[in-house]
């Protein structure tokens, strides 16, 4: 998948190119905007009939650079130069948005009249999208080190100059930014090449990041979706001082590496089954929201393993969940790649935090979910749930539920799924007070009690 990714980041640089060339047409279909001394942006000026041609050629193709960007797989060091280059077709974007009111170079008497808020914007956007592109170059160019790269970075940076020396001199600025802008294209389609011939990386599953500690009976405790081990750490400051409790974190989640196989329920009572203690002890199995499916299947799967389960908030409507789509299947198959990528680090940095903030009550105070992986990991989770929702149902008509304790916390007992599931599983049910917050960071009293 990380190969595909990178063919389909050059495509979008390469159509990103592609559309930032349009000017080249608007050398026929435009005859009023001088060609040696009127602006590029000229030809997208509102006074101009194919004014939104042009503005819609330059909005794309920074959103096709943008696109670009996101699907690069990240790599650390490189970060400044792709940031440049997101900038660059942000501002490519900005300036088709705001266009110029006319062609200030091309008919001078435009320049005599007030011009509205866009035309000064287009300028300042401009300016500015010259200078990212030239950052973007000059980044990139020192982490490749390249003679291409330092060759276009030169031609581009000399071209600069002699644009704005042009600029003032009021003679040859559009023949000037012409061969500029076709440099900026060059470089579109050098990043698209260097793209495809760089070797992809290969996402490789490592050990799971597993927190065990204290001594006597086993606990072993399955977070919800997208939580990590240390939001359970209440419970285990609980529950440590008499018992060996073992905590975790599933594949993309908090510490543990990302996984390039999609979740699935049996893989996941698989995972279970590897760290609870092997036969003949018991263990103890917490598992909050959606994992109580995990934990459930865990216990009709391997009776002789389990010596109680209690579930905090539970996931209890199954009867909704079908077998996986082949949309889900495929972009589920994407996710752990996507999730690698400087896209989805973007957005994990500006989401994430706040996100942990508003569902938590507290800071992500280990930058979990500043990470794309996770994200990745966190949507891959949701996608799997009819999936998983499906082979519940089977295990539940195939696999006798043990004679063991249940315990089912939750905030609302009410809900009907809920009264099932306690029937299913011959289990109690025990009300939790009310919280806007995650149950299991401020109930570990409860949660300890009930083990």
């Amino acid at each position: 998948m990380e190969r595909r990714l990178y063919v389909l980041a050059a495509s979008a640089f390469i159509a990103s190119a592609v559309l930032y060339c349009a000017w080249i047409t608007g050398q026929f279909t435009t005859p009023a905007v001088d060609r040696a001394h009127g602006y590029v942006g000229e030809l997208a000026a509102r006074d101009q009939p194919w004014t939104r041609l042009f503005r819609a050629s330059d909005v794309l193709s920074g959103l096709a650079c943008l696109a670009g960007v996101a699907m690069v797989p990240r790599i650390e060091r490189e970060w400044p130069g792709w940031l440049a280059l997101a900038a660059f077709g942000l501002l490519t974007v900005a300036g088709g948005t705001f266009p110029l009111d006319c062609a200030a170079l091309s008919a001078p008497a435009c320049a005599l009249g007030p011009v509205s808020l866009s035309h000064h914007v287009h300028i300042v956007t401009g300016v500015l999208a010259v200078a990212a592109v030239l950052t973007a170059m000059v980044l990139l160019g020192g982490r490749w080190r390249t003679r291409v790269a330092w060759l276009v970075t030169g031609l581009t940076g000399l071209l600069t100059v002699l644009s704005v020396a042009a600029v003032a001199a009021g003679q040859l600025a559009g023949l000037a930014q012409r061969l500029q802008v076709t440099l900026i294209a060059v470089w579109l389609v050098y990043v698209a090449l260097r793209l495809l011939v760089r070797d992809a990386p290969t996402l490789v599953p490592g050990p799971l990041h597993v927190v065990r500690e204290g001594e006597g009976p086993a606990v072993l405790i399955a977070a919800g979706a997208a939580a990590a081990w240390c939001h359970w750490d209440g419970v285990a400051a609980e529950l440590a001082s008499g018992h060996r409790v073992i905590r975790f974190d599933r594949p993309g989640l908090g510490l543990s590496p990302a996984s390039p196989v999609p979740p699935t329920l049996h893989g996941e009572v698989a995972r279970l089954a590897a760290l609870a203690p092997a036969h003949p002890e018991r263990v103890t199995v917490i598992a909050h929201a959606m994992a109580a499916w995990h934990a459930e299947a865990f216990a009709r799967l391997h009776p002789l393993r389990v010596s109680a389960l209690v579930l905090v908030d539970p996931s209890c409507d199954i009867r909704r969940g079908r077998d996986g789509t082949s949309f889900r299947g495929a972009f589920g198959g994407w996710l752990p790649a996507l999730g690698g990528t400087w896209g989805a680090t973007a957005l994990a940095r500006i989401a994430g935090p706040p996100l942990h903030r508003l569902l938590c009550g507290r800071a992500d105070t280990h930058g979990l979910y500043r990470k794309g992986r996770v994200l990745a990991a966190t949507v891959g989770e949701w996608l799997a749930r009819p999936g998983m929702a499906a082979d519940l149902r089977r295990i539940r008509t195939e696999h006798a539920f043990p004679d063991v304790p249940v315990t089912v916390l939750c905030t609302n007992v009410r809900r009907g799924c809920l009264k099932r599931l306690a029937e299913e599983l011959n289990a109690r049910l025990v009300p939790l007070p009310a919280s806007r917050f995650q149950a299991r960071l401020h109930v570990a009293d409860a949660i300890a009690d009930a083990v």
